[in-house]
Parts: C-alpha cells; structure tokens; sequence
C-alpha cells in the first residue's frame, strides 16, 4: 500500500513540476515579448528598423494575454500538487529542538497527533476548494482577459488538494498504525534543516 501512494505522490509531484516548468516559459515569453514591445515603440527602433517595427508590434508581438490568470491558475496546482510527496516523504520542515529528548515513542505518538491534524487540515481545504468551485460554477464567473470559467483552475487545483488530502490520510493512519502496532510503515525521508 505504501508502494502505491508513493508512486502516486511521485506522479503529482511531476505533474506539479510540468506545469510549473509550462507557467517558468510562459512568463519568460511574456517578459520577452513584453519588453520586445517596448523596445520597438522607441523612436531609435522606428528609425532603425522602419515600417518592420511597426509590422512586429501588429502581429502582436508582446506579452502573453491573460498571462496572470494563467499563471495563478496554474500556481495553485502545482502547489497542491507536490504536498503529496512532500507529505509521505517526512518533507516538511521541522524543529526539532524540543523534541529531540523524548523518547522514540513518544516522537511515534506526537508525529501520529500531528499528522492526524494536518490530514484533517487537508480535507478541510480540499472540501472548502471543492465547494469554492461549485460556487464558481454556478455562478459562471470567468476570468477577465481569457474569459475562462474561473472554476476550471479550481477544478485542477481540487485534484491536487484531494491528492494532497487522499495522501495525508494515509499518512495519519499510517502513524497512527506505528503507534498501536510499532511496525513502521513510513521512513521519514525528511528535510534537511
């Protein structure tokens, strides 16, 4: 079972990673075209270039439209997205200052206490999301420059946060379980802080 969720943690982790790589050229090409714009309505470009500069600006040389609401579409995906692996890997950032004395069981019942209250806090937020994007959807909002449903990027960023939420889960289960039976089922990969 371990297996499959951190395969499947892995799998959002790299959907997260392309569309973060996907929204990184995005603003690039914005910023390139945006500053090329620029550069071709100064007079020295008019002057060097000619009727060519004025021809590039036509066809619509200059930033992406809509590259905000695509981004921050986007961004929240991507950030749901790796939670899952962040999650089953022990990723978070911890301080450990104090809890470094306590005991190996102890540390077993308070990781399963904190991980019980973060899976808790994940489903909270993926039924919030979930019923955010139900609002939207009634509602027919649209993003302003796109003019795409505004719960399309709530739908995509639901699937990261009840991945998020599926994993955290298992995660408290899977600490709880230690407590109860002491077979560890999780390694904490953990970050390096």
């Amino acid at each position: 079972m371990h297996r499959f969720f951190l395969s499947f943690s892995k799998v959002m982790a790299l959907l997260g990673g392309l569309v973060l790589t996907i929204l990184i050229l995005l603003i690039v090409t914005s910023i390139l075209g945006r500053t090329l714009n620029s550069v071709l309505h100064t007079g020295f470009a008019q002057m060097i270039l000619g009727g060519s500069a004025q021809s590039l600006i036509d066809m619509g040389l200059g930033p992406v439209n809509g590259d905000y609401e695509l981004v921050e579409a986007g961004i929240a995906f991507s950030i749901f997205a790796f939670l899952p692996l962040t999650q089953i890997s022990g990723a978070h950032a911890n301080v450990d200052i104090f809890t470094n004395g306590l005991s190996d069981r102890k540390q077993a019942i308070l990781k399963a206490v904190i991980e019980i209250l973060f899976a808790g806090v994940l489903v909270a937020i993926a039924v919030q999301l979930n019923q955010g994007m139900w609002d939207k959807m009634d509602r027919g909002q649209t993003t302003f420059l796109l003019q795409f449903p505004v719960w399309w990027a709530y739908g995509f960023s639901l699937i990261g946060a009840a991945s998020a939420a599926i994993v955290g889960v298992y995660v408290a289960f899977a600490r709880v379980m230690h407590v109860v039976t002491g077979a560890v089922a999780i390694i904490d990969e953990g970050a390096d802080h």
